[in-house]
């Protein structure tokens, strides 16, 4: 083990210290930090999706101290530690790995599906009983969703081309607008996980398409607004529109 690591592990150990630690570290929980955790590994993807590479190092810095604090939580409650985590991804990346580790032979499947087989039977050694164990409950809606139809698919549950999936989406929205007020939650999630079905049939990933689209309509709105110098919230829907039209045709230049 690295000095630095030995140096994070430290400091992680003295701010639990139930006589000399931090208050707030010394009060949290597996579950208090689980938020904690999920936004910073977004910031390491934010960090990554600008290219900034101070930024990803200490991103990267601040997921793993999120590793160090659940492992000390584990440790204190004698469960595991640290070396511990470090050795089970140790193990598992070896194991999924038999054509680079061991003496298997790399075959004739392409490397996602040897991936995929080598994790389902992990998964079946640890009694899963259905193709969708293991999809984690905490996923963002979005990307559950990819994964959940993924899964089914490997299953031979899937529309064989794109014009399945868009007529259900067709077919969904069309529910939604009929649907009366006590439905239309669950008629809007039916719409919401059609379109990830679309996206998926044309081999993109939703995540990264709503990610992208998220990115453009801030920065054409950003445009808009500077383009109305400071007026754009009393302007007319016409006169946004044409702004927005206007922000649209130069970025074709």
């Amino acid at each position: 083990m690295s000095d630095e690591i030995r140096r994070l592990l430290a400091i992680m150990a003295t701010l639990r210290d139930p006589e000399r630690g931090c208050e707030w570290d010394c009060a949290q929980t597996f579950e208090t930090i689980v938020p904690h955790t999920i936004e910073e590994a977004y910031e390491v993807a934010d960090a990554v999706a600008r290219d900034d590479m101070d930024d990803i190092r200490d991103e990267l810095g601040d997921l793993l101290f999120q590793v160090v604090f659940q492992a000390r939580i584990a440790e204190e409650a004698g469960l595991f530690d640290f070396a511990s985590v470090a050795r089970s991804i140790a193990d598992k990346l070896e194991a999924r790995h038999p054509h680079i580790f061991g003496d298997e032979l790399p075959g004739d499947a392409p490397r996602e599906e040897r991936w995929e087989a080598l994790k389902a039977e992990a998964r079946a050694r640890k009694g899963a009983q259905s193709a969708l164990d293991g999809v984690a409950m905490a996923l963002p809606a979005l990307m559950r969703a990819d994964k959940l139809q993924k899964r089914a698919a490997r299953t031979g549950f899937d529309w064989p081309d794109v014009e399945g999936p868009a007529a259900k989406l067709a077919e969904e929205m069309d529910e939604l607008s009929r649907a009366p007020a006590e439905e239309r939650l669950e008629e809007a999630g039916d719409l919401l996980f059609a379109a990830v079905n679309v996206v998926r049939a044309y081999g993109i990933a939703p995540e990264d398409a709503l990610r992208a689209a998220n990115a453009k309509f801030e920065r054409r709105f950003r445009a808009m607004e500077a383009l109305a110098e400071g007026a754009f919230v009393g302007l007319s829907l016409d006169d946004q529109e044409a702004l927005w039209q206007r922000v649209k045709a130069g970025e074709r230049l």
